[in-house]
């Protein structure tokens, strides 16, 4: 399993941002994809998840409504598309590998992005 993260960068408030994570060395279209972020000092912290499919998507209640998942199973690529950024969501962000079921859960994630919000 291979994932590398891209997109990260530093932005002011209300600001946006697309991520992305190229995927290899499994079938990526089989399985539920994840990003998870960890703060400075913090744990790493589930943020959002996409089925297999791409037909369901879920959310953490703080970046519901400001924060987009999207995959495209062709490209074996995962997107976030982040919107009206706070500096609460500054954070290292990875890319996960879910399960064939959608959950919150994952098992191997990459190296992860920085992004950091501040004016």
């Amino acid at each position: 399993v291979q994932l590398v993260e891209s997109g990260g960068g530093q932005v002011q408030p209300g600001g946006s941002l697309r991520l992305s994570c190229a995927a290899s060395g499994f079938t990526f279209g089989m399985y539920s994809m994840h990003w998870v972020r960890q703060a400075p000092g913090k744990g790493l912290e589930w943020v959002s998840g996409i089925s297999n499919g791409a037909k369901s998507s879920d959310y953490a209640d703080s970046v519901k409504g400001r924060f987009t998942i999207s995959r495209d199973n062709a490209k074996n690529t995962l997107y976030l598309q982040m919107n009206s950024l706070k500096p609460d969501d500054t954070a290292v962000y990875y890319c996960a590998k879910g399960r064939l079921e959608f959950d919150r859960n994952w098992d191997s994630r990459g190296q992860g992005t920085q992004v950091s919000v501040s004016s």
